[in-house]
């Protein structure tokens, strides 16, 4: 049942920018209805076992690391995904109205922020819920952004806050598997290891909270939520009342158990909780911005929820989920309000509102609903919530001391409420300056579609109001799911004459005082100003992070191949130093150390490497470099290694053919070397000879097969029926692996396209040949090659086949066939008389992509059997195929894509760039030259480009 809902989600998901693109702005009703089927699922899957039950399903996603797709609806789960989803169903509905024109990529982001969040809420696993968490954070990020340039800078500075809080909580997590031994959820917060040691359990509880923090804008990490203001009214309706800042509310509500018997918890949920009610209160009430105002109280009304749930008494909790169901109702009302008024009037701003005619009843009348609800006003669903908090407050246990901070911090919080609650409904009002200003202009209702959402949110909070003991079955099974405990809410709006109603009475009067004086109060607030603002702040970071990082680029990048490699190479030497002291005994070798054939390599390579050092020749350093790879090659197969020795082979050769291509464009000779800058590359060059050396000696060749070996070779085959176990390890058992190995790859083809693009190169050299010479005629000069090849690339063509064929047997596979491949299309460069000629020309970005593709699309089909990557086997007709060769082919095609970019792209002449590949802007004609500071630098005629670059980077 869950994983038909989350299924169901997913489904809008993919279907969200299609259908945005055939219906247009109305999309929105037909993607609402999903999310309704998907909340009635999920009550099905609640309601099915029985009230007060726990309902879960898992699928295993990655066995091995013990992390399963697990999902578990209880109470407190339940509450939230209906929020999630009911709410998340009337945005959409009003965003048809709402948006002007079609905007797919809108409905994409909104139901993949309910999808998110639903997974959040309804997942049992950690490593899920930070993955869901994650989501909810780049959802917001793109929608923020997605308001235009106004919206760039704010969604980077939420993405900052909130990136920083999932980090927090990525360690949280890591710290709890670890400490735990499991990754689910319900186990680890039931683990006794939090009662036993009480320091781990502190640091983990401020992680969390931590990252609470940031996704539900508490100080000091508020700037974000009014500063996302820029986003459209839909999009702050779901954000503020449902999504983004509600998943920091589930967080520490559900780890609330867990860190009960935790006094740092308790005091800095309540400390943070009231600074940011109070703050966010006082600020609403000198804005003039009515969307600024909302956001604002949406902060303070946040602080009083974490503040409350900081308390940890039963009652408390209660009052807490009463709250957030309250809040979710009415400021998504009023958020899609202040978008229709917008909308019609053109401003939002509370002095220009004042002086229009607004004549908008229905509308008004949601926002006198909503907003006496959001102000604790009888008989509205905020006056129950309200008393409740008030009550939780003259609760709090521990000291008097903790009851009148937490009830004060309610009580003065409550009266700004009061205070900015009538503010707004001023705003909307509007008509009351028309006769000063002579404005004739009037303002008109909206349509009935336009307002249906709103306003069926205004009729709940006043049900909820009138009947709330309708909640008392939810909020009993949300608390019974937080705390283990059931206890009857008994929810009403009238418990009688007690002190909560007579402080409820309290924060009416003193907020109808401030409303009658808000002109006094708000020239009052506006002397009290901060030094610095939180969005100050935000950027500070954000642009001294950037200074530093540019610091580091200044000293490591540039193309000076000196001072780009120092930083890493030193620190490849700072530990290696470290394991010299550090490392002690070392076992005694196993095995022979000596024998003569590797002395003979070694021999062969140190010449090669020796002879390049010394050489002034390119053309000759090529030469010996190639010889030092074939060197190693031949010691791979002489160790036995046929795979890696076949792919080092491959890859030298091909390294060779795109090494002349470059060499074509570049002087023959290197430029002369200061002596500083070679003995400075001389000393790093023997320290980290010498660190690696000694790596070798100490790391490698002491120990018999490793159990995992042992157990790869043992059950490898049995497992898989593949003989090969190199190739039955990469594509099987550690598939996730090659998979992101094989989107590195892919990366860095594209980035070598891009760079090959963005920069012109230089024109190849002329050489001195006799005309007389077949060597000076193209056509004549591959002649031998081209009647060769005749031969040879359909042979390179069957080798390639059968190696991929063969890999998961014998030697071979999709990456040394896609190797031997790529050779023969450096074969057809090579025999082509000219560059147009040559038939290379394949779509290599298609080819990059297809092949990451298919390997990341093979590995769903592993869902078939538990999980992904898991392959799948099957015999047809006697023969053994598996899944694993579909990856494997994907394997194929993006490597055969970065060795094609690679020859087309070197291989192109100056003079005739060809066709942009797949979008690639390509770069500028005209004088070759550098970039420096910003502004290109010509090169003199004849001069090298590298000396030039290097002596720039002196």
């Amino acid at each position: 049942m869950l994983f038909l809902l989350l299924a169901v989600l997913g489904a809008t998901v993919v279907s969200a920018p299609f259908v945005g693109r055939i219906l247009g702005r109305n999309a929105g009703w037909l993607l609402s209805l999903p999310l309704l089927g998907a909340a009635v699922i999920g009550a099905m899957g609640y309601v099915s076992p029985g009230a007060g039950d726990v309902h879960s399903e898992t699928v295993a996603w990655i066995p091995s690391l013990n992390v399963d797709f697990a999902l578990r609806i209880d109470g407190l789960s339940v509450v939230f995904l209906m929020l999630v989803l009911l709410i998340g169903a009337g945005v959409l509905a009003y965003s048809a109205r709402y948006l002007h024109d079609s905007k797919p990529s809108f409905y994409l982001l909104m139901c993949g922020f309910a999808a998110a969040m639903s997974t959040l809420v309804l997942t049992d696993n950690l490593v899920v819920f930070y993955i869901a968490w994650e989501m909810t954070t780049l959802c917001s990020f793109f929608l923020i952004a997605n308001g235009g340039e106004k919206g760039y800078a704010p969604a980077i500075r939420t993405l900052l806050v909130t990136v920083g809080g999932g980090l927090l909580l990525l360690t949280a997590t890591v710290i709890m598997c670890v400490t735990t031994g499991s990754t689910q959820l319900s186990v680890v917060l039931a683990d006794e290891t939090w009662t036993q040691r009480p320091g781990l359990t502190t640091l983990v509880a401020l992680l969390v909270a931590g990252a609470a923090f940031t996704k539900s804008a508490q100080f000091p990490f508020q700037a974000w939520l009014p500063d996302s203001m820029v986003a459209i009214a839909p999009v702050s309706a779901y954000l503020h009342a449902a999504a983004m800042v509600k998943a920091g509310i589930y967080l520490i509500l559900r780890y609330s158990p867990m860190f009960a018997g935790v006094d740092a918890w308790h005091i800095a949920l309540v400390t943070a909780g009231l600074i940011t009610s109070l703050f966010g209160a006082v600020t609403a009430v000198k804005q003039s911005d009515l969307k600024a105002l909302l956001a604002y109280s949406t902060m303070s009304q946040l602080g009083l929820l974490v503040a409350v749930v900081g308390i940890g008494t039963q009652e408390s909790l209660t009052a807490a989920i009463v709250h957030t169901i309250a809040h979710a109702v009415f400021k998504a009302a009023l958020f899609m309000s202040i978008g229709i008024v917008e909308h019609e009037t053109g401003t939002r701003n509370f002095h220009e509102l004042r002086n229009l005619r607004v004549r908008m009843p229905v509308t008004q009348a949601i926002v006198v609903i909503s907003a006496a609800s959001m102000a604790g006003v009888p008989p509205f669903a905020g006056f129950v919530s309200k008393e409740m908090l008030l009550a939780a407050g003259l609760s709090a246990p521990h000291k008097e001391a903790l009851v009148t901070l937490v009830t004060g911090g309610i009580v003065v919080t409550s009266i700004f409420t009061f205070a900015y609650s009538y503010r707004y409904v001023l705003g909307v009002l509007g008509d009351r300056r028309t006769k000063l200003s002579g404005t004739t202009e009037t303002v008109g209702e909206a349509s009935p579609s336009f307002f249906a959402v709103p306003a069926i949110l205004a009729a709940a909070t006043v049900a909820i109001g009138f009947f709330p003991h309708m909640l008392n079955g939810p909020v009993a099974d949300a608390v019974l799911a937080t705390t283990g405990e059931f206890e009857d809410p008994h929810l009403a709006l009238w418990h009688g004459f007690n002190l909560p109603l007579a402080l409820s009475a309290l924060v009416i009067a003193c907020g109808a005082v401030l409303a009658w004086r808000r002109w006094a109060v708000s020239a009052f607030l506006y002397d009290f100003r901060a030094p610095i603002t939180g969005v100050e702040v935000v950027e500070s970071f954000r642009s001294g992070t950037i200074a530093l990082g540019e610091r580091f680029t200044a000293a490591t990048g540039t193309t000076s191949q000196r001072r780009h490699l120092s930083a890493p190479l030193l620190g490849l030497v700072a530990i290696g130093l470290v394991g010299v002291f550090t490392l002690g005994d070392v076992p005694e070798v196993v095995g022979d150390r000596y024998d003569p054939a590797d002395w003979m390599l070694l021999f062969i390579v140190t010449i090669g490497t020796a002879s390049a050092l010394k050489a002034r020749s390119r053309v000759t350093v090529a030469i010996v470099v190639g010889t030092v790879g074939f060197g190693v090659t031949l010691w791979f197969y002489q160790l036995g290694a046929a795979d890696v020795a076949t792919t080092q082979l491959m890859v030298e050769i091909l390294t060779a053919v795109v090494i002349v291509m470059i060499l074509n464009r570049l002087p023959d000779r290197f430029p002369r070397e200061k002596r500083s800058n070679i003995l400075s590359s001389g000393v790093l060059a023997i320290a980290v000879g010498v660190v690696s050396t000694l790596g070798v000696l100490a790391l490698t060749g002491r120990r018999e097969k490793s159990e995992a070996a042992q157990w790869f070779l043992r059950e490898g085959p049995i497992a898989t029926g593949g003989d090969n176990i190199v190739n039955v390890i990469l594509v099987e058992f550690r598939a996730f692996d090659t998979l992101g190995e094989l989107t590195v790859l892919g990366v860095a083809g594209i980035t070598v396209a891009v760079m090959l693009r963005s920069r012109p190169l230089q024109p190849r050299g002329k050489a001195r040949l006799n005309k007389l010479s077949a060597v000076s005629s193209p056509e004549n000069n591959v002649v031998f090659l081209r009647s060769a090849a005749r031969v040879i690339l359909p042979l390179i063509a069957i080798i390639s086949v059968v190696l991929f064929f063969r890999g998961h047997n014998s030697s071979g596979g999709g990456f040394v066939a896609a190797l031997v491949g790529a050779g023969g299309f450096a074969l057809l460069y090579l025999m082509a008389p000219s560059d147009k000629a040559a038939k290379v020309r394949w779509p290599y970005m298609t080819l990059i992509g297809a092949g990451i593709t298919i390997g990341a699309a093979t590995g769903l089909l592993g869902y078939f059997e538990g999980s992904y990557l898991t392959p799948l086997h099957a015999y047809v007709f006697g023969i053994h195929l598996t899944t694993a060769l579909i990856f494997d082919l994907g394997v194929y095609l993006a490597v055969l894509g970065v060795i094609l970019a690679a020859i087309n792209l070197a291989g192109i002449p100056a003079d005739d760039p060809g066709e942009p590949e797949d979008g690639i802007a390509e770069a500028g004609q005209g004088d070759v030259g550098l970039i420096i500071d910003g502004e290109h630098q010509p090169i003199p005629a004849g001069a090298d480009p590298v000396a030039e670059d290097e002596r720039t980077n002196a």
